[in-house]
Order: structure tokens, then C-alpha cells, then sequence
């Protein structure tokens, strides 16, 4: 089932508003609007816009490249020997261990996909 969009709260000036938008709530509600109005075809350019309009296949190529970019929280059981070895490249290389362990997912995927 759908989640509903969270009503907006109010908001006592524009920079507030801009505020919100920047958080993961204010995010997902963007994320959510954008996939609705895809979807039934209502999608508009804003005046602002620097775009010209775009049709639907080229949005939707634009809404997987932003998926490609999103992440999602997720659980899994990894051997403890793989996370340390994980642990220990991320150390040579000055970067967290999650960032090898999906470097690593990506790159096996790729291979065997």
C-alpha cells in the first residue's frame, strides 16, 4: 500500500521551508510528488525551469539515473572474516568500510550481470 505524503507543516518563512525540503522527510515528499505527477502524465515545467519540456521516455531515463544515485537502508549477514577484510582495505584506502562493501556489491554485480 502506498504511503500518504506527510501534510506540510507551517512554515513561517521561506528559508524554514527551504529547511524542511533539505531534510530526509522533505526529500521523500519531493521524491514522491515527482513520481506521482510521472506517473499520471501531469509533470510540468515550472516557470523557473532552465529546461525546455521533456517527454515522457526522457524522464523516465532521468528518473532511473537519480535512482542509480539514491541509496536505501538495508540489513544484511556478512561473514565476519569478509568484514574485516572490508574494515582493513577501507583503511588503506582512508575511506568507511561501507563505502568498499558497496563498491564491492556494484562491481560483483557488474560481473556477474
Amino acid at each position: 500500500m502506498p504511503r500518504k505524503s506527510p501534510k506540510l507543516p507551517p512554515f513561517r518563512s521561506e528559508a524554514e521551508e527551504a529547511a524542511w525540503y533539505a531534510t530526509p522527510e522533505g526529500r521523500r515528499h519531493t521524491q514522491r510528488a515527482f513520481e506521482s505527477a510521472l506517473r499520471d502524465g501531469t509533470l510540468s515545467r515550472s516557470s523557473g525551469a532552465k529546461v525546455p519540456s521533456t517527454n515522457a521516455k526522457l524522464l523516465a531515463q532521468l528518473m532511473e539515473q537519480a535512482k542509480s544515485r539514491a541509496t536505501r537502508a538495508v540489513s544484511i549477514r556478512i561473514p565476519v572474516i569478509d568484514l574485516e577484510r572490508a574494515r582493513k582495505i577501507a583503511k588503506k584506502k582512508g575511506v568507511g568500510y561501507q563505502s568498499v562493501v558497496k563498491e564491492a556489491i556494484r562491481e560483483g554485480l557488474k560481473k556477474v550481470g
